[in-house]
């Protein structure tokens, strides 16, 4: 009689059942690669039949478990490791492992053995080995991978034992149809605040909540047009005068009256070059040599390009129909005098600072720049251009994020690294509240980490710790500190940068004062296949390019690791896989988020 089981995690989990030499690790040996590659997150949890021991005699953690530790946690900067001694009757609980699993972090779990367990499992059979099959004993089996010599006895689903790319596919399918049973999953502790929760949110929720605690600043600064690059424009710029000032010719050419009929011949009686004017009034049959940008005549309503007339000792031929009015710019027509050139609430930049040097703007009236304070935390956290400590990292996080500010005009207070101790980050939050608008870590923020983060967090703020249902960059922290808002970031450099661009972009805009400013998404051909699962919103970094058709196309860099900064490097986008999209093929149309000028 099978053990009955309940999946306590919001992921699907998948068993591979076989008998002893089968070959199940051999295929995950191969097939979680090939998951990888297909940007599938994935644990396995595997059942030993031994007194196994994953320690090394003669290292502390190995020593102190054997002096008499039930519970052993080593940790570094790449991984760690919980050793439990649980002497129990029977095999262990597959729900009690399955809780132990950062079920945030991941897209499936794959467990190896617990063949008796009710759990929906994939049976690995060789017709060679002799034995019967499991499948017919077990109603939890989905389907078997078996070679191509087996008969099954049954109308199960068959898989090419193989082929990892079929197996895969199904797993990815298996992914993509999964539904969690919510009446299982524990909820999460609260923090007890009026923002707590460890909700589950689409990226565009996770938008707007963000948004509804953002309020603009109000305080304003008069810059000089050359210092006006990336601020927000806090006042209506009223053009002072008409663009064009003057009714003027838009080419070179000859300027003249149109008439009905045109005559034959006309006589050129000036010529008038850009910043002059004539100062008399064309008659009829007269014409003007004019430069581009030079006013009209008076008289005069029509220019004709110098290319397509004939002039000889001062009488103009016509070489073709002219159509009144053509090649003359009316004045005003661009900015009339008195009306709005750029609004309140506009972000400036090299185009906008050009139009209002054409009015005549020395200075503006801008919104001062959001303060933006940025630290890094961890003992494991080393300063770049410093020695590398042993079992420790460069920290990258805290200079992405401060170039991403910097380029969205905000004043930036870098506050360093801060150690792992419980006073001195909260320290540091509170005086960060004080200095800066908004306040951004990284890492220390998935649910259930043991992290100094969370705890200050709750003691000196309003947090909020979310599952955001996007890859890369599921946790997100947000909240507020005082008056100051927070975001804790995930810990990953893609995912860092991915969650700026999504949710810590938005806020900053907003509260440098621009209204309605949504991020810019252009649609693409995809030039590879890709993957993803129904109801999460995957960014794959990419490249595009202007295809021969004259439409946009677009690839992945490759490899898409959360770690993996290089492929950042390499992109100009990321590719939006939206949530109803479990995959697209090539040719299928796909919307992508080009990095313009922020990365």
């Amino acid at each position: 009689m099978s053990i009955p089981f309940k999946n306590p995690l919001s992921i699907p989990v998948l068993g591979f059942c076989a008998y002893s030499g089968t070959g199940k690790t051999t295929l995950l040996t191969k097939l979680i690669p090939e998951l990888n590659r297909r940007g599938i997150t994935l644990g396995v949890i595997k059942h030993a039949h031994h007194n196994f021991d994953v320690d090394i005699p003669g290292k502390d953690s190995f020593e102190m478990r054997k002096a008499g530790a039930k519970q052993v946690l080593v940790a570094s900067h790449i991984r760690w490791a919980l050793m439990t001694e649980d002497e129990q009757e029977g095999d262990p609980q597959l729900p009690h492992l399955l809780s132990q699993i950062e079920a945030d972090k991941l897209d499936i779990v794959l467990v190896e053995g617990f063949k008796k367990l009710a759990l929906p499992k994939i049976e690995l059979h060789r017709q060679a080995h002799g034995k019967p099959f499991i499948h017919e004993h077990d109603e939890h089996i989905l389907a078997v991978a078996c070679c191509d010599d087996t008969e099954l006895p049954s109308a199960m689903p068959r898989l090419d034992i193989n082929n990892v790319e079929q197996i895969a596919d199904y797993v990815q399918q298996y992914i993509a149809q999964f539904t969690p049973n919510r009446a299982d999953i524990p909820l999460a502790p609260t923090c007890g605040c009026e923002m707590d929760s460890a909700k589950t949110l689409s990226v565009s929720q996770g938008i707007e909540k963000i948004l509804s605690y953002v309020t603009p600043v109000t305080e304003t600064e008069t810059l000089a047009l050359d210092e006006l690059s990336s601020r927000v424009l806090a006042t209506d710029a009223v053009s002072p005068v008409n663009v064009p000032q003057h009714t003027n010719s838009a080419m070179d050419g000859y300027a003249f009256a149109y008439s009905e009929p045109m005559p034959e011949k006309l006589s050129v009686v000036a010529e008038v070059m850009a910043g002059y004017q004539y100062s008399g009034s064309l008659q009829p049959g007269e014409a003007v040599k004019i430069m581009t940008g030079a006013p009209v005549p008076q008289g005069a309503d029509t220019v004709e390009a110098r290319e397509l007339t004939q002039e000889q000792n001062g009488i103009l031929t016509l070489c073709k129909p002219v159509t009144k009015g053509q090649h003359v710019r009316q004045a005003g027509e661009d900015i009339a005098q008195g009306a709005t050139a750029l609004a309140a609430t506009t972000r400036l930049n090299a185009a906008e600072q050009g139009l209002l040097g054409s009015l005549g703007f020395g200075e503006a009236e801008v919104y001062r720049r959001p303060r933006v304070a940025v630290f890094s935390t961890g003992d494991e956290v080393c300063q770049p251009g410093e020695a590398l400590k042993t079992n420790c990292i460069y920290d990258s996080n805290r200079f992405t994020i401060k170039s991403m500010a910097r380029k969205l005009g905000c004043e930036v207070i870098d506050l360093g690294i801060i150690e792992d101790s419980e006073s001195a980050l909260a320290e540091a939050l509170t005086q960060a509240s004080k200095q800066a608008d908004v306040v951004i870590s990284s890492g220390g923020v998935s649910v259930g980490d043991a992290d100094y983060i969370k705890t200050v967090l709750e003691q000196v703020g309003q947090i909020n710790f979310w599952r955001i249902n996007m890859r890369p960059g599921r946790p997100l922290a947000f909240g507020q500190i005082d008056s100051s808002l927070f975001f804790g970031l995930p810990g990953n450099p893609v995912a860092v940068m991915v969650s700026f661009l999504q949710f810590v972009q938005p806020a900053l805009r907003k509260l440098a004062g621009e209204q309605n400013w949504h991020s810019q998404l252009v649609p693409a051909i995809c030039d590879m296949p890709l993957r993803s699962r129904v109801g999460r919103t995957e960014f794959s970094r990419g490249i595009y390019h202007l295809g021969d058709d004259g439409q946009l196309h677009v690839n992945t860099t490759g490899a898409q690791g959360s770690g993996m900064l290089s492929s950042m490097v390499k992109a100009n986008c990321l590719i939006v896989i939206g949530e109803q999209d479990d995959s697209l093929d090539i040719g299928d149309r796909v919307y992508i988020q080009p990095f313009a000028d922020l990365l």
